[in-house]
């Protein structure tokens, strides 16, 4: 299975290009690696990404967190699957920022033939402190 996915046409130029014109690439999500059973991604925090309070907005972390599962889904679809959508979703917010990147790395937890399951932890690039812990249950579209 480690030599099935990701799947060889997911690169991180495909996933960068996939971004362009969506939220992803409005949000300036970078994906920087790409691996079996796991995806990093980055964005760096600029002021749209913030609350009126300054510091970063709690959507702003699920958008991110969000994105990476999705692309981690994308490049691990099974044979039969053509695309997915996300079915549930949690994040719990543990701490913030207000400048600089932060990082999410996703991992699989269940990579089945109708549902994934997947986990992301979005920290901070100056400290590698987490600020939230996020699952997602991604349907797979066949």
């Amino acid at each position: 299975m480690t030599d099935k996915y990701p799947l060889p046409h997911v690169t991180l130029d495909w996933l960068k290009n996939r971004a362009e014109g969506y939220l992803a690439g409005h949000m300036g999500f970078e994906p920087v690696e790409v691996g079996y059973k796991r995806l990093v991604a980055r964005m760096e925090v600029k002021q749209h990404h913030t609350a009126p309070n300054g510091y970063l907005h709690a959507a702003s972390i699920i958008a991110l967190a969000d994105t990476c599962c999705g692309y981690a889904t994308l490049a691990h679809l099974p044979d039969d699957g053509h695309s997915f959508t996300t079915i549930e979703l949690k994040s719990n917010h543990l701490g913030t920022t207000t400048e600089g990147y932060i990082r999410a790395v996703a991992t699989a937890r269940h990579l089945g033939g109708t549902t994934q399951v997947w986990d992301a932890e979005v920290m901070r690039e100056s400290d590698d402190k987490t600020i939230a812990l996020f699952r997602c249950t991604q349907m797979i579209l066949k």
